[in-house]
């Protein structure tokens, strides 16, 4: 048996040469939020519901690191409003390479004001995208929520809040 060698043809440029700033950014932030998706699901199944905020924080921010991002626990927000500066007035939970907000919650039912206050964060910090996890959920899945604020829609994300849903054909 004689193996011929195979002929490749020449490649185009990497697709990300041929991609604007924003989509590269947009999928950059999608890849954090999805490690950080990861992260929690591992966490919570691993520990499962019932601990406090606090603990669910420190070791989400351990394996955040772990996995290469630098995260910021409490981090201290300032803003300015109408001439007014208000300096650490407002504290996120954690903050992931400067882009993305993380809400963490060990509630047994997410209330609406929680999804509120994050795109407060995001709107005042200037950043396109946070998550909300709520740890005392039964399952990550049901305790999370990707909030958006002036990011455009990702086919990549994990997680499509805020959109349309996506039209299903129907199973013959």
């Amino acid at each position: 048996m004689q193996f011929l060698p195979i002929k490749r043809k020449k490649s185009k440029p990497p697709r990300e040469a041929q991609t604007s700033s924003t989509q590269i950014q947009m999928r950059h932030v999608d890849q954090i939020t999805n490690d950080i998706i990861h992260a929690a699901i591992d966490i919570h199944r691993n520990l499962g519901p019932g601990l406090l905020e606090s603990v669910y924080e420190s070791i989400l921010q351990r394996q955040l690191e772990r996995r290469g991002y630098q995260a910021e626990r409490q981090k201290p927000v300032s803003f300015d409003y109408e001439g007014l500066h208000f300096d650490g007035g407002l504290f996120v939970d954690l903050l992931v390479e400067q882009q993305v907000v993380v809400e963490l919650k060990s509630v047994e039912r997410l209330a609406p004001v929680y999804g509120k206050q994050l795109l407060t964060y995001l709107r005042v910090m200037k950043l396109p995208v946070g998550l909300l996890i709520n740890f005392g959920a039964p399952t990550i899945q049901e305790g999370l929520k990707r909030i958006v604020h002036r990011l455009p829609v990702s086919p990549e994300s994990l997680l499509r809040v805020n959109q349309p849903p996506t039209p299903r054909t129907p199973i013959p």
